[in-house]
C-alpha cells in the first residue's frame, strides 16, 4: 500500500505500549523469531525498542513514538496494534479491530483509495 499510495498518502508507524514484554507477557513465536524486549520504563528505552522493531521489520516509511505516558495509545485505542487511516482534517476514516488477527488490510485499502480518489484534481 505504502508503494501505491505513498506519494498521496504520509504514512507513519507509530510505535505504543510493547504488546509482549519479555517481563510480564513472552509470546512463544517472539522467541521464535529473536523479537524479545524488556516492558520500556522510559521514553529512551522506548525510543530504542522502537528503533530496534523499525529495523528488524523493514519499515520503509517515518516511524514515531509514543511517550511513555501513552498519549496517543489511549487516544486511537492502538494497543496491541492497528491499522488506522487519518484524513486531512484531522478525523478518523479508517480502524481496524485489535491487531494482529483484526487487521483488515483490505478495508484499508479501499478507504485509502476512496480517500486518494476524492481529492484527486
Amino acid at each position: 500500500m505504502f508503494d501505491t499510495y505513498g506519494d498521496r498518502v504520509a504514512f507513519f508507524a507509530v510505535y505504543i505500549e510493547e504488546a509482549h514484554p519479555s517481563d510480564i507477557w513472552q509470546m512463544s513465536s517472539n522467541i521464535r523469531d529473536g523479537v524479545i524486549f524488556r516492558n520500556p520504563q522510559t521514553d529512551g528505552e522506548r525510543f530504542q525498542v522502537a528503533e530496534s522493531c523499525v529495523r528488524k521489520l523493514g519499515i520503509r516509511f517515518p516511524a514515531l513514538i509514543d511517550g511513555i505516558q501513552n498519549v496517543v495509545e489511549r487516544q486511537y485505542t492502538g494497543w496491541p496494534d492497528r491499522l488506522v487511516l487519518i484524513g486531512r482534517d484531522g478525523r478518523l476514516v479508517f480502524k481496524t479491530e485489535p491487531g494482529p488477527f483484526g487487521f483488515n488490510p483490505a478495508g484499508l485499502e479501499a478507504a485509502l483509495k476512496t480517500v486518494t480518489d476524492s481529492t484527486s484534481p
